[in-house]
């Protein structure tokens, strides 16, 4: 078991929520506004961002019930070891780790990727141009996050700040500005509840999602939160709920100053809807504000990936160097710089629409699905009793939240659905090639 004693409980519920909260919001909500709009084809897009914030909320229950029992440093590590017991554990455990070093580089990537995108509406960027900037947002992460965890926290709440305001600022524009009730009032105009309909929600909530994932980021570090068994649920259903507020009131306020035409033809929906409300620039500076919250998520997402391979090389069941603390600011560096230098090449490599769906495709099967499975079968081996938090209703929320997962797997593609698979077999190669030289 991880040895708690080597990490420092200094982040307490405020910073463990803004580390929350700057990990959901990032680039996600900016970039697949107008694609959510696209797919829903209409004003019935808002009910995507409600599928996606209601999956949030019953998949946090699952989170909770695990993280306020577990708390280690890795999160999904221990739930899935202790779920599938001394046979599966091990193994299913492994295969989230191995999957970490590539989906954990692209969330990064995707945050990364989504800056430099925006940035365009500033100063446009040649392809190269923009790449270049994507990988050094990566290497300025790295370098932030080289440092003692008390200090990380002071950086989250700050940057936490940033998202706040330009959240603030998006709704208040709508809301003084617009005709704020419109989008709600036709919400359910043209829409007809059929395959088509669900078809169209399956794949807009896998943009959704992609926009709420990270309400969980507070489990990966639990280790070092201050009393886990309250704020690490606590942290998760506020981030939850604020965030999707926060979300649906943007698209509002977005939908009743732009035409739907408008808002799925635009790269940069937010800028243009500042624009068209206060000029060229006002949106320049919203656009500044927009890169500040794409940064603050790529700090928050790598701070708890990083803790992942680290937590499972302590415990003797990943490879060996990634178990090394820094010698005098105590945090894992190696697993920094690992995750750090793969989202780099990755931030080179590939497209923001594809990153988003490969990231959900990857974390399905293992890490949602798995987990869910897992949480179900310790309460069978162990009972309820033994969790510091429990959801209420149980089984029923992690059985949804299943089904959920399951049907947001069906809705990325047979390519990514196929790659996931492929990344799932390469892990099990993995697993019994370390047995072997171990």
């Amino acid at each position: 078991m991880i040895d708690n004693n080597k990490l420092e409980r200094k982040i307490g519920l405020l910073q463990a929520t803004a580390i929350n909260m700057t990990d959901m919001v990032g680039i996600g909500p900016f970039v697949v506004l107008s694609v959510v709009v696209q797919i829903m084809n209409g004003p019935s897009f808002l009910y995507a961002w409600i599928a996606g914030a209601f999956l949030a909320f019953i998949d946090g229950m699952v989170w909770s019930q695990l993280g306020s029992t577990f708390p280690l440093a890795g999160g999904s590590y221990n739930f899935l070891k202790e779920g599938y017991g001394s046979k599966g554990g091990k193994i299913i455990s492994f295969l989230f780790v191995w999957q970490t070093l590539i989906q954990a580089p692209l969330v990064i990537a995707s945050a990364a990727i989504g800056f430099s995108q925006y940035f365009c509406y500033i100063f446009p960027l040649s392809s190269i141009e923009s790449k270049m900037m994507s990988g050094s947002i990566v290497l300025l992460i790295v370098i932030l996050l080289y440092r003692k965890i008390e200090d990380i926290g002071k950086i989250s709440v700050f940057l936490w700040v940033g998202v706040l305001v330009t959240m603030a600022w998006i709704i208040g524009g709508g809301l003084f500005h617009g005709n704020f009730i419109t989008p709600i009032a036709h919400i359910n105009e043209g829409l007809i509840f059929n395959q088509a309909f669900v078809t169209a929600i399956g794949f807009a909530s896998v943009k959704t999602m992609y926009s709420y994932l990270g309400y969980y980021n507070v489990c990966q570090l639990g280790g070092e939160i201050i009393d886990p068994q309250k704020n690490i649920p606590r942290s998760m259903f506020i981030s939850i709920g604020g965030i999707a507020v926060l979300y649906l009131l943007m698209n509002i306020s977005v939908a009743s100053v732009l035409p739907i035409e408008a808002i799925k033809n635009s790269k940069f929906v937010v800028s243009l809807f500042v624009e068209t409300l206060s000029g060229p620039t006002y949106a320049t500076i919203a656009t500044l504000l927009i890169l500040w919250v794409a940064f603050a998520s790529v700090f928050s997402a790598t701070l708890g990936y990083s803790r992942v391979p680290y937590a499972a090389a302590v415990d003797g069941a990943f490879f060996k160097s990634f178990a090394k603390l820094h010698p005098t600011k105590n945090f894992p560096y190696i697993s920094l710089l690992v995750l750090g230098g793969v989202a780099f090449v990755f931030s080179l490599l590939f497209k923001l629409k594809d990153v988003i769906t490969a990231i959900l495709a990857m974390r399905i099967l293992v890490q949602f699905i798995g987990q869910a499975i897992g949480l179900m079968l310790l309460v069978k081996r162990k009972g309820i009793g033994m969790f510091a938090w429990k959801m209420p209703l149980y089984p029923l929320p992690a059985i949804i939240a299943i089904v959920l997962w399951a049907f947001i797997f069906y809705s990325t593609e047979a390519k990514f659905m196929i790659s996931s698979i492929i990344i799932i077999s390469l892990g099990l190669i993995a697993y019994y090639v370390k047995r072997i030289w171990d």
